[in-house]
């Protein structure tokens, strides 16, 4: 790989900042684009001469190209990550989830710089494939403004590989957890919420029956494969689901938590929200054959992790 530093777009993030950590652990230097709605500064070793923060917004063009100026490799996690925003505002997430890509894809054409790697969503399935695994060639039937502008995403990635040699590598996300994600965040996930709540001895709602099922990746093991994604000589064209095909209901997982922190407070049950996927469970075969998953952090491990314990 070209010399330079890694862009990482929403490096100040949640994942980003877990993925900066690693990337400078393995000698790299880091550039983030972040605009800081979600993301902090006090997630980035800023002290470190290795690491450049450019406060701004993807979907700024002229400040997408200036970033990319100089990089080796791109790594696209900048996104309003929240469904609900998206189905609320569609029109304003569209911008960061959409119209960030375009520039992003737009600045590496313009740039020469070629490895990019995306965070794309499981949420391109929808409700196919429920109750069982879902492959990558499951049918795509995007349920919400959020999941559509990640569908759109990854063509375009893949228009620009076929037209100008860009090589994205696209990771369908499913549910990733882990410390630095923010409960007090609309975007959070429900793990990082419920661990909040309950730490405080606050009520816990579940929207749903609780029956709902996710497959829950540790945020440090998905960042291992993001950085063999960034180093590796050659990528593979197709998207790569990353999940452990593990189907964990929400009232497992308050197992798992009521476990670490002891009692839980009360829990009650709501309507489930519009655009919310019933079931979830990724088929990782293609993940396994082409990068090496390290050994799974079991969710006890991973909760502690994130409480502090």
């Amino acid at each position: 790989m070209a010399k330079g530093p890694v862009l990482i777009t929403g490096g100040a993030g949640f994942i980003g900042s877990h993925l900066t950590d690693a990337l400078l652990a393995k000698g790299h230097a880091v550039r983030i684009l972040d605009d800081l709605s979600t993301g902090k500064r006090s997630n980035l070793p800023l002290d470190n001469p290795a690491v450049e923060l450019i406060e701004g917004d993807v979907a700024d063009a002229a400040l997408v190209a200036r970033a990319m100026t100089g990089c080796s490799a791109v790594a696209h996690l900048a996104a309003v990550a929240s469904v609900q925003a998206s189905v609320d505002d569609p029109v304003r997430t569209h911008q960061s989830n959409f119209i960030g890509t375009l520039n992003v894809c737009e600045a590496m054409r313009q740039s020469g710089v070629k490895r990019v790697l995306f965070a794309s969503s499981a949420a391109v399935y929808g409700n196919n494939g429920e109750g069982q695994s879902i492959d990558e060639d499951t049918p795509k039937a995007p349920l919400t403004p959020y999941a559509s502008d990640k569908l759109a995403s990854e063509f375009y990635f893949d228009f620009y590989r076929r037209q100008h040699d860009l090589e994205p590598v696209v990771f369908r996300f499913f549910n990733i957890y882990g410390p630095r994600q923010d409960p007090s965040s609309p975007y959070s996930g429900v793990i990082s919420i419920f661990s909040e709540r309950a730490q405080k001895g606050l009520p816990i709602t579940v929207f749903g029956d609780g029956e709902q099922t996710r497959d829950f990746v540790y945020v440090e093991d998905l960042v291992d494969v993001l950085v063999q994604a960034i180093e590796k000589p050659e990528v593979e064209v197709g998207a790569v689901n990353v999940g452990w095909n593990q189907a964990t209901t929400l009232k497992q997982m308050l197992q798992a938590l009521a476990a670490v922190v002891g009692d839980l407070p009360p829990i009650s049950y709501g309507p489930a929200r519009s655009g919310d996927i019933r079931h979830s469970r990724a088929d990782n075969q293609r993940l396994l054959q082409r990068f090496s998953f390290p050994p799974q952090t079991p969710m006890s491990v991973g909760l502690a992790r994130l409480l502090g314990r």
